[in-house]
């Protein structure tokens, strides 16, 4: 599996100032995707001693997203189980499934994001979002979508 690029940003995941890693090889297709970039196998290598650098180089980092990796769940679980065993940060996965795959272990998750971008239902930050954020609490999804919708005054 591949990354392209790895960001500290404040959006992806409600009140935690996140890594978010960029993985390519993406076989989702969203029409309407704005990260067609990723779509290619294409980047650097990531395993457990790219990110073990990854959290040294990110201090005050309090969440790793694992942005893609749809083409193996397996192995996006492995990559979380990693930062869960070796690091005191969350760990947060982006897929564009319509459900989370069986490979993927909750207790590795503290965030999972599931769906395709359907231009006409909107990204996240709109209530007729197809897309949905879990918070995993005790092995249960708790849909904090919500999180990301403006107030209505």
């Amino acid at each position: 599996m591949k990354y392209v690029d790895a960001k500290e940003v404040f959006a992806e995941i409600p009140d935690e100032i996140t890594l978010a890693i960029s993985i390519s090889g993406c076989p989702i297709h969203c029409s309407g995707c704005h990260s067609k970039y990723l779509w290619a196998d294409t980047g650097e290598e990531l395993n457990s001693e790219v990110l073990s650098t990854m959290l040294e180089e990110h201090f005050g980092i309090t969440c790793v997203c694992l942005m893609g990796g749809d083409q193996d769940p397996s192995y996006i679980n492995h990559l979380a189980h990693y930062v869960k065993q070796n690091s005191d940060v969350r760990v947060a996965w982006y897929s564009g499934r319509d459900d989370i795959d069986e490979n993927i272990e909750l207790e590795n998750f503290d965030y999972i994001k599931v769906g395709p971008y359907i231009d006409e239902q909107g990204p996240l930050n709109v209530q007729t979002t197809n897309q949905r954020l879990y918070r995993v609490l005790d092995g249960k999804l708790e849909d904090i979508t919500s999180r990301f919708w403006k107030p209505k005054y």
